[in-house]
């Protein structure tokens, strides 16, 4: 497909405001200097003045400012970036999880294992926009977020967003939203801030997702593994919460998530998405980025449900299954070295290990008390066995989950670890790495579900036509 014909398909998707391709890629109007989402309500704009951008950074980079009316730096984000394995994949995760924040373009590159110009090189040619332009459309929403949901003071906003001066997150503001941070805190719903009028309050959120989304097996399943002390899941189905306590790069928070029932269809037999309300309480609010994408990795909320279903669907045995839940997801994790060590030692015993060596919060919030002990506390404590070899690589990096962990390495590096057999690596690079292509060892499973063979795998389960 030549570079004309697929601007034309993305024109047609922007004509019929499709949702399914928000995040996918961006459009922006000479005429007005706005870039939207495709499905913005907003009256389409004529061919001829439209441009179509990779990333919102890379809109912004073009001098275009966010529509207020789509806010199209809200979207889920790609599920390209969820499949691909290579460099451009990695970093996108990195970003996302705020590395370039904490550690510069310097430390994304030496975690990708390139030279930062080789990194800049690739991110540019394929998003047009490299590292620094991602992470600042990225403190961008943050901003936004606090700025609109919080009372905390602008210039501690600043700050806790990622920027390095007050003057330069203004001027980004103004840049990308052509508001003063003042008044686009004057512009927030009352009733939005309300429900947050101080930080102690917490800061609510709308975790977006694209097409259907099957909240109550992925509830199902976290309350079945809910470990004491540092999870739990109450209410009744359809309308339970989970929350958790969560270890960050400059603190520790809480997060409770709702439970929604599935979105109806629209008049055209399309499902608009929607999102699952949040609220997180951090110690400290520079955390906000990393905390919101953990949260979404666990619960899959970047998926492309349109693609896995379609693909899924085709086949005989799973389209019935498909039909029955669309929008099934496969559910990652908020903390990968915390899934690797659950994973081996299974729910029971991980409770023992939170209340022997997890670190006790300053502030316990009910039946959330501890955060789930790191590895290098763990492979100290009980160096012995598989549990104590799995925890010292992981404490030392010879295993490495993060964001931007080559996946084949990983799966390697695990397998490397004596004791630990096929079918718990196969969970780990599932849930950990977020592969969403993984076949658990010891079933048939055909390579045409490909790229999308964890999906298959959980609509199985969810059916009960293989044990969990």
């Amino acid at each position: 497909m030549d570079q004309g014909t697929d601007e034309d398909t993305r024109y047609e998707a922007v004509r019929g405001r499709d949702a399914r391709f928000d995040g996918v890629f961006f459009f922006a109007v000479e005429t007005t200097g706005i870039y939207c989402r495709p499905s913005c309500p907003a009256v389409t704009p004529k061919r001829a003045n439209v441009r179509f951008y990779a990333t919102a950074a890379a809109a912004q980079g073009s001098g275009f400012r966010a529509c207020r009316r789509c806010r199209p730096d809200a979207v889920p984000g790609s599920a390209e970036w969820n499949v691909r394995a290579d460099v451009v994949g990695r970093a996108v995760r990195l970003i996302a999880d705020g590395v370039v924040d904490r550690e510069g373009v310097a430390g994304l590159a030496g975690r990708l294992g390139y030279s930062a110009r080789q990194v800049q090189r690739q991110l540019t040619a394929e998003l047009g926009a490299g590292p620094v332009a991602l992470a600042r459309a990225q403190r961008a929403h943050t901003a936004r977020v606090l700025v609109q949901t919080t009372e905390l003071p602008i210039t501690e906003i600043a700050f806790a967003s990622g920027f390095a001066s007050v003057r330069q997150f203004n001027d980004t503001i103004r840049a990308v939203y052509a508001s003063t941070p003042s008044e686009l805190r004057a512009a927030a719903p009352k009733a939005g801030r309300g429900r947050a009028a101080t930080p102690n309050a917490g800061i609510p959120l709308r975790l977006a997702h694209r097409g259907p989304y099957q909240a109550g097996p992925v509830f199902d399943l976290l309350a079945r593994e809910a470990v004491p002390g540092i999870e739990d899941v109450s209410g009744p189905p359809g309308t339970r919460t989970y929350r958790r306590t969560l270890r960050l790069p400059y603190g520790t928070g809480i997060v409770a998530v709702g439970e929604r029932p599935g979105t109806a269809r629209t008049a055209s037999g399309a499902h608009p998405g929607g999102w699952l309300d949040a609220r997180l309480h951090l110690t400290d609010p520079r955390d906000l980025t990393t905390a919101v994408q953990r949260l979404r990795r666990l619960f899959d909320l970047d998926a492309d449900p349109y693609a896995v279903d379609e693909r899924l669907a085709a086949d005989p045995r799973l389209a019935p299954l498909v039909r029955a839940r669309p929008g099934l997801r496969s559910p990652g994790t908020a903390d990968p070295q915390e899934l690797a060590v659950r994973a081996l030692t299974g729910r029971t015993e991980a409770e023992r290990l939170v209340r022997r060596y997890g670190k006790a919060l300053d502030a316990p919030c009910g039946s959330l008390t501890h955060l789930f002990p790191e590895p290098a506390v763990l492979a100290g404590a009980e160096p012995g066995g598989t549990l104590g070899a799995l925890t010292a690589a992981l404490a030392d990096h010879a295993v490495r989950l993060d964001p931007g962990a080559d996946r084949d390495d990983a799966q390697d590096a695990l397998h490397a670890v004596p004791g630990l057999d096929a079918r718990t690596v196969a969970e780990i690079r599932t849930r950990a790495l977020g592969d969403p292509d993984v076949a658990p060892p010891g079933h048939d499973v055909p390579d045409h579900w490909r790229p999308w063979r964890s999906y298959a795998v959980n609509h199985l389960r969810a059916a009960g036509e293989w044990e969990l």
